[in-house]
């Protein structure tokens, strides 16, 4: 589809349009699998989104900013005619049965606009790219490893470290060459369960000591880039592909956990990265790292060995859903081991359609089980805030009582079991997601916005959507300018000084990773495998039913007042302040490396 605009001549192919209908993935283009080596020409050797190929694309073959002109582009854009103010093309069509009696009855639309040429007022950095990030690893001495693994975090939740920024900001932080540092364990064997996978950069991410070890890697890639996949891992004799059964269409494996089992125990590790070198470079990415769990004695019951959050037969149950004989080895060595240290409550997505009980054993109806058993009602609850923190965003219908707030608030609202919350429409919601000018002065300029890969196609169809969203700004933590790849929810008081829960989750905005309603709601569809970690206050001896939140997650504040990972209050957006969306230009203002956006 080509149309005409101000910009130039836009046009839309087909795999972009349906792109859109994978709800808040990023989901590879299975019909355009890239040979391995790529990344060196500007294409990357493992699959992955359109979003992210524009990315290694623009790093590779940087388009520099010139403020004499402002060049036309063909960005691939659906166009519509004008409404002012708004920001983007407009469509009224969605893919969704509850927004097609909109069709026909005219169509709301808007103008893409941009900014006008302009040098930013605030100096652009001079941080220099790097090709090649070999220099990202980690520099620190190994015995501040053990330090923080043995030290005052009880919470046990990391941010990835960040190349570019102060040192200091870098305290308490892990890369994943310290995650499988010989310092965590004697490695007998471990899994990766993720979405986007560089084969060969993991293995090489091990220490020598454990390269040849057994590595089974879980995925859901199929067809084109399964192959491709296959072909990474051809020349690792120890390394094994697991394919992850993805029957409901445009659903994705979506989960990054590894399980490492040691000579000495064994660990679980949930997180937000992809296993490529670019997620462990400069973005703000979280880690939940589990205790050393120790071996039971010969003999003990397959239920010995539970923690109080239930987290051991959680974990089985999630691993089991898979239906693999290969993870079924797995489970085995699991129940040989005692989780009762653990803390944080499991909370996962598998696909499938779900009635009954089977309902709440995943998605958002996990997280309304959890919150009703687990927490208190407070004073005012109704008025504890929602804040929801995400790197892409799903197709949610034609207005916030579709899914956003309706079910979806209705499970994050409950504190305790409450029918009130369940029936409170009040409860507010933030949304913290990059500006166009967060992505722009990042430390990665415009390609850190390949892994925010929020579509013109989704955006311009929930445009009411927008009204909820605040700005990303962590200048307590020195990461404002890491864009984040890490996914949080929490409910938070007016004031926001107290936490009622934190959760850190592989979970995007979208009904295909938290579930949506079919049948009138007595049945939950779920496309994706997800995984995160609750923290509840109740689990680290707090009857107080909240966190007190640290104001500065480097300080010696007292120990049980929780890390979040940005500023609080969150800044709504301002007027001028529009969503990062990846497939359109950005060519009226230079990011942080003189350069412009220009996806295709």
């Amino acid at each position: 589809m080509t149309q005409e605009s101000e910009h130039g001549k836009w046009t839309v192919s087909s795999s972009d349009e349906s792109a859109d209908e994978q709800p808040g993935s990023e989901k590879p283009s299975t019909s355009s699998m890239l040979p391995a080596g790529g990344s060196e020409s500007g294409v990357p050797h493992y699959p992955c989104s359109e979003a992210r190929k524009a990315a290694v694309k623009r790093k590779s073959s940087p388009l520099k900013y010139n403020n004499e002109s402002c060049p036309k582009v063909s960005p691939a854009l659906k166009q519509k005619p004008s409404q002012e103010g708004l920001g983007w093309c407009l469509s009224s069509s969605d893919e969704e049965e509850d927004f097609k009696e909109q069709q026909g009855k005219g169509e709301a639309t808007a103008k893409v606009t941009q900014e006008e040429c302009w040098v930013p007022k605030e100096p652009v950095t001079t941080h220099k790219l790097l090709q090649s990030h070999k220099s990202a690893a980690p520099s620190d001495k190994v015995q501040d490893t053990w330090d923080l693994l043995n030290g005052g975090n009880p919470f046990r939740f990391f941010l990835t470290k960040v190349k570019g920024i102060k040192s200091k900001y870098n305290t308490g932080a892990l890369h994943i060459k310290d995650i499988l540092s010989p310092l965590f364990g004697s490695l007998v064997s471990s899994v990766q369960f993720n979405y986007c996978i560089d084969v060969e950069w993991l293995v090489n991410q091990y220490p020598k000591e454990f390269r040849d070890k057994p590595l089974l890697i879980v995925h859901g890639e199929k067809r084109e880039s399964k192959a491709e996949l296959h072909e990474q891992a051809c020349p690792y004799k120890n390394v094994r592909l697991c394919q992850a059964k993805l029957d409901i269409a445009f659903g994705t494996h979506h989960t990054k956990m590894m399980l490492l089992q040691y000579e000495e125990g064994f660990r679980v590790v949930i997180h937000t990265s992809n296993l490529i070198e670019d997620d462990w470079y400069q973005k703000t990415q979280g880690i939940w790292l589990s205790p050393l769990y120790p071996r039971l004695p010969p003999g003990s019951a397959e239920t010995d060995g539970e923690s109080h959050t239930n987290f051991k037969s959680d974990l089985i149950s999630y691993l089991m859903s898979y239906n693999s004989p290969t993870l079924s080895e797995w489970v085995e060595v699991i129940k040989q081991h005692d989780f009762s240290e653990t803390r944080v409550y499991l909370l996962g997505s598998t696909p499938g359609r779900y009635q009954n009980n089977e309902k709440e054993k995943w998605g958002h109806l996990r997280l309304r089980k959890l919150l009703k058993e687990h927490t208190e009602q407070l004073p005012t609850q109704d008025s504890w805030p929602i804040i929801g923190q995400f790197s892409s965003i799903g197709s949610m219908g034609a207005d916030q009582s579709k899914w956003l707030c309706s079910e979806f608030r209705d499970s994050l609202a409950c504190l305790g079991n409450s029918v009130k919350t369940l029936t409170n429409h009040d409860v507010p919601i933030h949304l913290v997601y990059p500006t166009v000018d967060n992505v722009r002065q990042s430390l990665e300029g415009y390609p850190a916005g390949g892994s925010l890969p929020y579509s013109i196609q989704t955006a311009q169809k929930q445009l009411w959507l927008h009204s909820y969203f605040h700005k990303w700004s962590a200048e307590t933590s020195g990461r404002s300018h890491a864009m984040p790849h890490i996914k949080t929810y929490m409910r938070v008081s007016p004031d926001f000084q107290k936490i009622a829960w934190f959760l850190v989750t592989s979970a995007n905005l979208s009904k295909a990773a938290w579930g949506a309603f079919e049948k009138n709601g007595t049945q939950l569809m779920i496309r994706s495998y997800e995984l995160g970690v609750l923290f509840l206050p109740s689990e680290f001896g707090l009857d107080t039913g909240y966190f007190q939140v640290k104001e500065n997650i480097f300080s010696d504040e007292p120990m049980l007042s929780f890390p979040v990972p940005y500023d609080l209050p969150p800044e709504k957006y301002e007027n001028k302040d529009r969503p990062w969306i990846w497939n359109i230009p950005y060519t009226k203002a230079p990011d942080s490396h003189g350069n412009m956006w220009v996806p295709k």
